[in-house]
């Protein structure tokens, strides 16, 4: 279909696909099996600028937006999900300076993060502490001009490769995820050291390790906002993200799709492609449907942020709960028509059903996006009745 992408986005996908036909998929493979960090493209991608799109010009950017950055996403995701998730959880960790920054943080950080001189993560889930983001523990005590931060967060994509996380952690844990606030913590502050590399099923370019802080003192100027809104800040971070989640899955979704396509015009049984058969059609056709659906869905979530809508929690949720609902769906039908070929490495289809299921758990899982959703539509039904 034609969204009407802008001349800009436009040159934008153009590029990303050029860079994933060229630089990622050769090593896809390579950098699965190996769960390799992907160093090389990520100074393919700073080079072409594509860290800049969508930080604000005043500070370095181009000021493109959120339906830039899913686009982006969505091209690289086709080839590799692992490369596309260290790119956008980059934006992922700039998004709390971006939404809640001071204007001196924002000079501070995001132009190394638009260069790609310096990659971002969002450090807010713990061991106990996942889609119960307000059961933190990690403690930010105020000693003076510095908080002195205690804690460990886990599973956070870019551990251990960024030089900038956003930290979400306690400094008044009577009063619950209203005690919560939101911090920077730049690499190589003392107290600051990571556990081991997670081996993960899928994205497995993408570096997901444990943050641990031991007496970590960093700056008052390093609080970001007020404390007490450190919550609010990491909701609304992920409700900017949720899109990006989004076109993520849109991206493997597609890559699947026409890698089944392809496979299902060479492959030959019982004498014939066995796209002739119209078993075969069906499930290309709902695959095909589902994918443009969920961009359909995606893209029109990013606009209205675009837009300057105010509220879109509930759109967000529906996209990411949406749109990685497909790529499940999508990548496990495109394995079922590549049949035991789909089963082994030396096809990729295996990896994007592997890469495809992260979507439904990272970033809030499938089910708290229900509920999420299922909240809002409650809240609008009683206040028309009101």
């Amino acid at each position: 279909m034609d969204y009407f992408l802008s001349e800009d986005i436009r040159a934008i996908r153009e590029l990303c696909s050029e860079i994933a036909e060229k630089h990622i998929r050769p090593v896809r493979e390579e950098l699965d099996r190996e769960n390799r960090f992907p160093h090389e493209i990520m100074k393919v991608l700073a080079d072409s600028d594509l860290f800049r799109i969508y930080i604000p010009t005043e500070y370095e950017g181009l000021g493109l937006g959120t339906l830039s950055l899913c686009v982006a996403a969505e091209e690289l995701s086709k080839v590799c999900a692992g490369v596309a998730t260290t790119y956008a959880a980059n934006a992922l960790g700039a998004m709390p300076i971006l939404l809640s920054g001071s204007d001196d943080q924002k000079k501070r950080f995001l132009p190394g993060l638009a260069s790609g001189s310096n990659l971002a993560a969002f450090g807010l889930t713990e061991p106990d502490a996942g889609s119960d983001a307000g059961g933190l523990r990690t403690r930010a005590i105020r000693d003076g001009d510095s908080y002195v931060l205690n804690g460990t967060k886990q599973w956070i994509t870019n551990g251990g490769e960024a030089k900038v996380y956003t930290i979400i952690a306690l400094t008044d844990p009577d009063r619950g995820a209203r005690g919560a606030s939101a911090f920077i913590v730049e690499d190589g502050t003392p107290g600051f050291s990571y556990g081991k590399k997670e081996d993960k099923m899928g994205i497995r370019a993408s570096a997901t390790r444990e943050l641990v802080f031991e007496d970590c003192r960093i700056p008052v100027e390093n609080l970001i906002g007020r404390e007490g809104t450190g919550f609010m800040v990491a909701m609304k971070t992920l409700d900017n993200s949720r899109p990006g989640v989004a076109a993520q899955a849109v991206g493997i979704a597609q890559g699947a799709l026409e890698e089944a396509l392809v496979y299902a015009s060479q492959r030959k049984q019982f004498g014939q492609r066995i796209d002739s058969f119209q078993g075969i059609q069906f499930m290309l056709a709902d695959m095909a449907t589902q994918v443009e659906a969920a961009r359909a869905l995606t893209y029109s979530v990013a606009r209205m942020i675009d837009g300057g809508v105010k509220k879109f929690e509930k759109e967000a949720a529906m996209a990411k709960v949406f749109a990685s609902d497909v790529a499940m769906k999508v990548t496990t039908d495109a394995v079922q028509i590549f049949g035991g070929y789909g089963y082994m490495k030396e096809y990729p289809v295996e990896k994007m059903m592997r890469d495809a299921k992260i979507t439904q758990i990272y970033e809030g899982t499938n089910q708290i996006q229900r509920n999420v959703i299922a909240s809002a539509l409650i809240r609008e039904t009683a206040s028309r009745e009101k």
